[in-house]
């Protein structure tokens, strides 16, 4: 069930018997609207497992069980400005930024062009046209 808070904050209440958080831990989330193609497309970015997938809605969490779960799921409202989310990937000192990009690009994401102009950093966005950023070597 989908709430809201004074501020018209979306939430999620869970059923009790749900089994969507069996095993959590610590309970935190950060849930962003999409269908679950974008889950799995995070799932394979992050090297993340995929901790849910079920009636349109996938999550995925750190490998070692910690941290928020990430969950996507319905609604599917329309894109109208600015994410509330933007992630930044940080790659490996030893993987190049432009083979980082390349395979983001052959997960799913596509080259955008925010406006950012000439910048360290590369802007890609996701399945669901959520805009990230793969950052430089420091």
């Amino acid at each position: 069930m989908v709430l809201a808070d004074p501020e018209g904050n979306e939430f999620c209440l869970i059923e009790p018997g749900n089994q969507f958080l069996a095993g959590c831990e610590r309970l935190g989330s950060i849930t962003c609207d999409g269908p679950p193609k974008v889950g799995y497309f995070w799932s394979a970015a992050l090297g993340w497992p995929l901790v849910w997938d079920q009636d349109d809605e996938t999550a995925i969490r750190a490998p070692d069980g910690t941290g928020p779960l990430i969950t996507w799921g319905p609604p599917f409202p329309p894109k109208v400005g600015k994410n509330r989310l933007h992630l930044d990937i940080a790659p490996d000192p030893t993987i190049d930024q432009q083979a980082e990009v390349d395979r983001l690009v052959a997960l799913g994401a596509t080259r955008t062009d925010i406006g950012q102009g000439e910048v360290s950093w590369v802007v890609l966005a996701d399945p669901d046209d959520n805009e990230f950023c793969v950052l430089s070597h420091r």
